[in-house]
């Protein structure tokens, strides 16, 4: 979970991306150097500077307001990877200058653990983001400089080691890692295997599900769970979702795991209230199938689960396949009482046209659309427009991210339907949520 000191709240955001500024990642960084040494108790501190080569090329060729979007859709990919993959741990993220972002975590975590996790982000990064102007897609190649703070480190020697090894990167074709140490790290295990790993995982029923608790802003009442997939490799770690997804995409077994995870949450929710509603989230390769409404239609069915206590999510990214086709099995779901939702919301390019073309019903407002309602007057006016929007098309609105109970309050004045974030609870396991469930 991301740390801001209190006091610097209001003056340590990049104003394009909402990330930290330089001068937050400082004083954060600053903070935890001094708790060493790591023998006292204090975790190690582990950083990467991520830089997007030729970012300048994507001003000169789709405009200034195309790159000032990407920037802001690869603050929103960073801020999503780190919440999901670094969830026990404190970490900060900021965007130094240009296309050039810093991730640091206090986290003791190993080596290879870490260069894995940049891996990992680096996929993200580089996945096609939405041209607001139409067209082709836009695509960015992430570098990214690794390393492990000493004893004897401090926030400008990160920044220099690191700043060295990106300067040698941007001369070497073809490397996308590298640590400041100047070895490359042998990764502890091949894509290929972990592809492998994954498909035994699947079989062997290792995937994780747990569940993020949802709540009535009216009266704090719960409502439902968002399904989250976790991965436990024995080697590498945690995995999170979107990793995860990563993986099987590469393995062309998107459907296999999607349909895995779905499989597994409607059984969960099998054991629930039958007041509460079950939120999962739904891949391009979901809506790319004609007969994907039917088959889930029939996989609730045998499972016991009644469809109209089903939201199923989409974000952005599903959208930038082909349109058409997404909106024909939306609408084939919501003929079947499947809740539609648009997750994400704020974040990227935020294409209205959605709104107008998809048969959505909620949309589910992204973290980054609350961390500064309380001390900034524009981020506050934003919040506002857009629920008079959602008024006005008559949709349902849910605030992802809530963390204190002055967001809450906020969010509730300003007629939010619901909410989710660790305020109200962290994921779940499916025994853990069934007990609050039941309370």
């Amino acid at each position: 979970m991301a740390t801001l000191p209190d006091d610097i709240m209001s003056e340590s955001s990049d104003t394009l991306t909402g990330l930290g500024n330089q001068s937050q990642l400082r004083r954060t960084v600053a903070a935890w150097c001094g708790s060493w040494p790591a023998s006292a108790g204090a975790c190690p501190i582990h950083a990467m500077l991520i830089s997007l080569g030729r970012f300048d090329t994507v001003n000169v060729a789709f405009g200034e307001t195309a790159g000032d979007g990407a920037l802001v859709e690869v603050a929103h990919r960073i801020r999503h990877f780190a919440d999901d993959e670094l969830e026990s741990h404190p970490w900060t993220a900021a965007r130094l200058s240009g296309g050039t972002f810093m991730l640091v975590a206090r986290a003791d975590t190993s080596r290879e653990r870490w260069q894995w996790l940049a891996e990992a982000l680096g996929d993200a990064i580089a996945a096609p983001i939405a041209n607001p102007q139409g067209g082709s897609s836009l695509r960015l190649w992430p570098r990214i400089a690794l390393m492990r703070a000493g004893e004897h480190d401090d926030i400008d020697t990160m920044l220099d080691r690191l700043s060295e090894v990106t300067a040698l990167m941007r001369n070497s074709h073809g490397r996308r890692i590298e640590w400041s140490s100047g070895a490359v790290e042998i990764a502890p295990r091949s894509n290929i295997e972990l592809e492998a790993d994954l498909l035994a995982a699947i079989d062997q029923d290792e995937i994780e599900i747990l569940f993020q608790p949802q709540y009535s802003l009216i009266d704090n009442r719960l409502v439902g769970a968002e399904a989250l997939a976790r991965w436990h490799h024995p080697i590498v770690g945690r995995i999170g979702a979107q990793s995860l997804f990563q993986i099987a995409e590469r393995a062309d077994h998107v459907a296999h795991l999607s349909r895995h995870i779905v499989r597994r949450a409607l059984i969960a929710a099998t054991r629930w209230p039958k007041d509460l509603r079950l939120s999962i989230n739904i891949t391009p390769v979901d809506l790319a199938a004609d007969n994907f409404a039917i088959d889930f239609a029939r996989l609730a069915d045998k499972v016991g689960v009644s469809l109209s206590r089903i939201t199923l999510e989409i974000t952005e990214q599903v959208l930038l396949a082909d349109l058409d086709q997404v909106s024909r099995v939306l609408h084939q779901l919501k003929l079947l009482d499947v809740c539609i939702a648009l997750d994400d919301f704020g974040a990227g390019f935020c294409n209205f046209r959605y709104l107008k073309v998809l048969p959505i019903d909620c949309i589910k407002l992204d973290r980054s659309m609350v961390e500064g309602i309380l001390d900034d007057e524009r981020d506050r006016a934003v919040f506002r427009a857009i629920m008079g929007m959602a008024k006005a098309l008559d949709l349902r609105v849910m605030v992802e991210g809530v963390e204190t109970e002055m967001q809450r309050d906020f969010v509730g004045a300003e007629d939010c339907e619901f909410y989710q974030g660790f305020l109200g609870s962290k994921p779940l396991t499916a025994q853990a949520f069934l007990e609050t469930a039941a309370d």
